[in-house]
């Protein structure tokens, strides 16, 4: 029977109840999963029940195997399902943190294609966009993750349209940059569906004092981060962190920034107590250490990536300010 040949009471009693029907949502564990990215991610919903004194939404947790799943922070969740049996979903999340980069089964990429096809809306929480390009779920479609891993995304799939945004919401696509972003993400996705007022009270129901719009930056303002206000500076730091693998000279920046070289020097001091080419290198060493902890990357990738002529050059540099070689850092990230 096709829909015209429903009588219109009994379509209007159809459409009701599929309006009140609670959406049923799915979040895929990845492990190493972050806490605070799945708790932003449902919270919410549990809020939104609550203040709206209905059962809008419904959630239940999926791994691949169905046997209990580790977090960043060590805790194990048991969830609902495996993979093998998950119910009908509205929506299917993908929550997943550090140790991604060699992520690949094609059990869950399967598992998340057929809910694609099933005209599911799929979604990427942190690096679980990185999870959904993998499964060939991105393709054409504007998408963001946590600004750690924006490098390693477009790189690995260089015709994706990667943002910088705090969340985006695409048709039946949906990613998020992870940590609280999750909570603007699903209170965006509330108001759409619900309304905004109660969005707002959800949103205050976590001392959440503004839901911020998907185009905001996902990092701090210079200003806040480093305590300083001097555009020139701030200028500057951008140029610095911009500019990781090719790093750009000092006269350079000063230039850049509207400075002379010699009070360049002398305001930076003033303000971070290091000569601007240390902070400099502290940067590089910093997005060294990142990929060396988080990544399979050979030391002399690492090195190329983070603007060192070898991987002796990095080790000399890295040894000098972590007291530990490159090696003796990857050793260490891997026993944990």
């Amino acid at each position: 029977m096709n829909a015209s040949d429903i009588p219109p009471l009994a379509r209007a009693v159809k459409l009701a109840r599929e309006e009140t029907k609670p959406q049923r949502m799915g979040f895929f564990l990845v492990p190493h999963f972050s806490m605070m990215a799945l708790s932003s991610v449902t919270e919410p919903l549990r809020a939104a029940n609550r203040v709206s004194g209905k059962e809008l939404y419904s959630w239940h947790l999926i791994s691949a195997d169905g046997e209990p799943v580790s977090s960043s922070s060590g805790f194990a969740l048991l969830p609902d399902f495996a993979i093998t049996s998950s119910p009908e979903l509205s929506h299917v999340f993908v929550v997943a943190s550090i140790g991604v980069s060699n992520y690949r089964n094609a059990q869950v990429f399967e598992f998340l294609r057929r809910y694609a096809a099933k005209g599911s809306t799929l979604g990427g929480i942190s690096l679980g966009t990185m999870i959904l390009a993998r499964a060939g779920l991105l393709d054409k479609r504007r998408c963001t993750i946590h600004w750690e891993a924006l490098k390693e995304l477009a790189d690995e799939f260089p015709t994706l349209d990667v943002s910088r945004d705090l969340y985006c919401i695409e048709g039946d696509r949906m990613t998020c940059s992870g940590g609280t972003a999750a909570i603007d993400m699903m209170l965006d996705l509330i108001a759409r569906q619900h309304g905004h007022q109660l969005a707002a009270e959800v949103a205050d129901q976590f001392i959440h004092t503004r839901m911020r719009t998907a185009q905001e930056s996902q990092k701090m303002a210079i200003q806040w981060r480093y305590g300083v206000e001097d555009r020139r500076i701030v200028h500057a730091v951008t140029l610095m962190e911009q500019n990781i693998e090719r790093p750009i000279p000092m006269k350079t920046i000063a230039a850049l920034a509207g400075i002379s070289p010699r009070t360049f020097e002398r305001m930076w001091i003033k303000h971070f107590n290091v000569r601007p080419s240390q902070f400099y290198l502290e940067l590089r060493l910093k997005a060294a250490q990142k990929l060396i902890r988080e990544s399979s990357l050979s030391l002399l990738d690492v090195a190329m990536q983070c603007g060192f002529a070898s991987a002796s050059h990095l080790g000399r540099c890295y040894k000098q300010f972590f007291a530990k070689t490159p090696g003796q850092e990857r050793a260490a990230s891997d026993a944990r």
